[in-house]
């Protein structure tokens, strides 16, 4: 693994460092996602064979024409679609990159944007010339932060991922939280209410869960409220007529969901 770093400071003054995922990593990244395309689209395939082949006698002579022309449909959705689709909506992993432990964040250190998943995706047009991806690969090779030309263009960068090492002894917080029988999934939060979350209250999120259970307690119901009205209304759940409690344990729960997205060393 390259141990190069790059360091960014965030919009909110928040200094991270990055590790660069070489041409290497995401090649092998590229190569599972691909196989798993290939196998999807294959599977399109089999699909269209069976359907023509037993209702072709049903619906008359047009029916392979029409089902062929879903199939490609189909597997043009399939392969234009993947990339874009996954690394937005999963924080910036296909299957590839999750597999291998990389994956795509914006050069400011957010999350992948719709915007920028589109264009660094639709660029894969010109990375992919004139063949076998060779113009990426170029980019990747020389670039100083290993970037093919839709970074360049997306402002985004492909990252190391490597999660911190997990302790036997649980801390403070975990225990609350399993003993209040928490799980991520407590909360439906819509995934774009998700995507507004910055840095900066990632941070407060994560310094809240932590010091709470640490101060006495006429100090946690005033923090709790002030943080309450500071991230719920960003992701869509009223906190008015809620008990210090509930609202204790929604903090604690967006904690989780929130965890999964921001929390990594790069």
């Amino acid at each position: 693994m390259n141990d190069e770093q790059v360091s960014i400071k965030t919009p909110e003054f928040v200094s991270l460092q990055f590790q660069p995922a070489g041409l290497g990593s995401r090649a092998l990244a590229f190569m599972l996602d691909q196989l798993i395309i290939l196998l999807v689209n294959i599977g399109i395939v089999i699909l269209t064979v069976l359907f023509i082949s037993g209702q072709s006698f049903l619906i008359g002579m047009n029916s392979p024409n029409v089902a062929m022309a879903v199939t490609i449909v189909l597997i043009f959705i399939v392969n234009t679609g993947y990339f874009f689709v996954l690394e937005y909506f999963t924080g910036g992993r296909t299957i590839g990159k999750k597999m291998i432990g990389i994956r795509v964040i914006q050069e400011s250190g957010h999350s992948i944007t719709l915007l920028s998943s589109f264009i660094r995706n639709f660029l894969r047009l010109i990375d992919s010339l004139p063949m076998a991806y060779l113009v990426g690969i170029l980019m990747i090779f020389f670039h100083s932060k290993h970037k093919r030309l839709g970074d360049v263009v997306g402002g985004t960068i492909v990252v190391h991922e490597r999660r911190a090492k997990k302790s036997n002894k649980k801390t403070a917080l975990e225990k609350e939280i399993e003993r209040r029988s928490l799980t991520k999934d407590d909360l439906a939060i819509d995934v774009w209410a998700l995507k507004s979350i910055s840095a900066e209250d990632w941070k407060l999120v994560k310094t809240y869960s932590e010091r709470l259970l640490h101060l006495p307690m006429n100090e946690r119901d005033p923090l709790t409220r002030k943080v309450a009205n500071a991230l719920l209304t960003k992701v869509g759940i009223e906190g008015t007529g809620k008990s210090n409690r509930e609202l204790e344990s929604i903090l604690f729960v967006l904690y989780l969901k929130l965890k999964e997205e921001w929390e990594f060393e790069l």
